[in-house]
């Protein structure tokens, strides 16, 4: 009899054992077919952003297997979202794309995601937008309209609490009312570098804001912009190798050589 309850016992701890891993798995899919109701299995995908991030442990993956739109998400936690081999990302109206609000020891990566904000219908706040993490990588995506009265940013990144590190890589950002927005208070700390980007067709390319912003620019094009660069209390540097043209206007950066 203490053998059945024993078995009986262990039964019950692995089928919650398997309950609890099904609802946190380290890599979970989405597609444009799938279904949120799904436990966002390779063969059984999710629907959307929302419906994945919640079935996915923290550093795990979210990968997604074909072309869709799958909403807008708010991220708390580490997490890489995958969107290599696939056209997939956010259509979004009137709201951000991306909210990253995780804690200062997270790391976050968003690869090939299409985000768009309906340009003039959308009314949309922010691509990506930054409150707090600890380091976030953004590359191989395209950021495009997101134009809004009050904010209308390509990527944000506005930290309230910690001090935060960015790495823009090889994307794109397009109609967008301001197209890389860094605005600080206080004494935190924003560091976000800017390599090989298009910068293009925004009300303002680049804007940093608060002493403690520093955007440093690499191999990028910041182009046909109504201003390009805006820093009026924020750093802009430049390494020498970007292409600063065709904007009307131009507010001055600093220019440094490679060491």
């Amino acid at each position: 009899m203490k053998n059945i309850f024993r078995l009986l016992s262990l039964t019950i701890l692995f089928l919650f054992s398997v309950n609890s891993s099904f609802g946190q798995a380290t890599r979970t899919w989405i597609s444009g077919v799938g279904d949120d109701a799904n436990p966002c299995s390779r063969t059984a995908p999710c629907k959307t952003f929302a419906g994945a991030i919640s079935k996915t442990a923290a550093n795990g993956e979210i990968n997604i297997i074909d072309g869709g739109g799958f909403g807008g998400v708010t991220i708390t936690k580490s997490i890489t979202i995958s969107a290599e081999g696939a056209t997939g990302g956010a259509i979004v109206a009137g709201t951000s794309g991306v909210i990253i609000n995780a804690a200062a020891t997270d790391r976050v990566i968003l690869r090939g995601i299409d985000i768009n904000g309906l340009y003039t219908t959308g009314n949309s706040t922010n691509g990506v937008n930054i409150l707090n993490a600890g380091i976030v990588l953004i590359e191989n995506c395209v950021i495009n309209g997101f134009v809004n009265a009050a904010s209308g940013n390509g990527i944000n990144v506005s930290p309230t609490v910690d001090s935060v590190k960015v790495i823009v890589q090889n994307c794109r950002i397009s109609n967008c009312t301001k197209g890389v927005n860094v605005t600080l208070t206080g004494n935190i700390i924003a560091e976000i570098n800017v390599l090989n980007v298009l910068i293009g067709m925004n009300s303002v390319g680049v804007n940093s804001t608060g002493t403690g912003a520093t955007v440093r620019l690499s191999n990028s094009s910041i182009v046909n912009n109504t201003t390009g660069v805006s820093a009026s209390t924020g750093k802009v540097i430049s390494f020498g190798n970007n292409v600063i043209a065709g904007n009307t206007y131009n507010n001055p950066i600093t220019v440094m050589s490679q060491l």
